[in-house]
């Protein structure tokens, strides 16, 4: 069997990235395929990522683009030298809100991108890109993490070299936009299998089935 890695990324915060892997990930497990939920966290404290955490800690607040696509590589090679069937993972590659904040330049992090879609290979990989106008997005951000956030999440973006000029919601948001246009532009030269989802409008329940039914052609040999 083909090894499937399922990367559930988005426009912004609030989208509900992580909601939806909670139930891809369970999902998919039902069927009897081995799963491997690969949190956002997880980046830091996974094996194969040693490397890149140590580098984010190193004081510099950013690592290196072939450090990225090393350890992609290691996980990969891991993933399936375990048996793991289907990997589902939540913000993890491409990558492409990291390489923007850390002050890459576009050629540049179409360079990794090809670097990471080829890291990967065999591993057979469907992006799931959740969309949705990252000003409505941040305010359910908002309302769900508190007031704090925003002033925690405008902070981080403002200290990053490639961010450094948004200085409040509205130009963090200013901001997503282009971040969207970039991100889909890059995905559309993989040879990944990308799935774009509007949230608007549906709430985590009608997503997850949405994204299930769109999910169940590449994932034929799984379920």
């Amino acid at each position: 069997m083909t090894q499937h890695l399922i990367s559930v990324v988005g426009s912004s915060p609030g989208v509900g990235k992580s909601t939806l892997c909670d139930e891809l990930a369970r999902w998919i497990g039902e069927s009897g395929a081995v799963v491997d939920h690969f949190r956002e966290a997880d980046i830091l404290t996974r094996a194969a990522f040693r490397a890149v955490a140590g580098e984010f800690a190193d004081g510099s607040g950013s690592v290196r683009p072939g450090t990225l696509v090393d350890a992609t590589r290691i996980y990969a090679e891991q993933t399936r030298a375990d048996g793991v069937d289907v990997v589902v993972a939540d913000a993890l590659l491409p990558y492409i809100p990291s390489l923007v904040a850390w002050g890459h330049d576009e050629t540049a992090i179409a360079q990794v991108v090809r670097d990471v879609s080829e890291a990967v290979e065999p591993t057979r990989v469907t992006v799931v890109y959740l969309r949705d106008d990252p000003g409505t997005a941040l305010r359910r951000a908002v309302e769900r993490e508190g007031p704090g956030w925003a002033d925690w999440y405008v902070g981080r973006l403002s200290g990053s070299p490639g961010t450094r000029t948004v200085g409040d919601l509205a130009s963090a948001a200013d901001h997503l936009r282009r971040e969207t246009e970039l991100s889909l532009g890059l995905l559309a030269t993989t040879p990944w299998n990308v799935v774009v989802v509007d949230v608007g409008g549906r709430d985590a329940a009608r997503t997850a089935l949405h994204v299930r039914e769109r999910l169940r052609g590449p994932l034929a040999d799984v379920l």
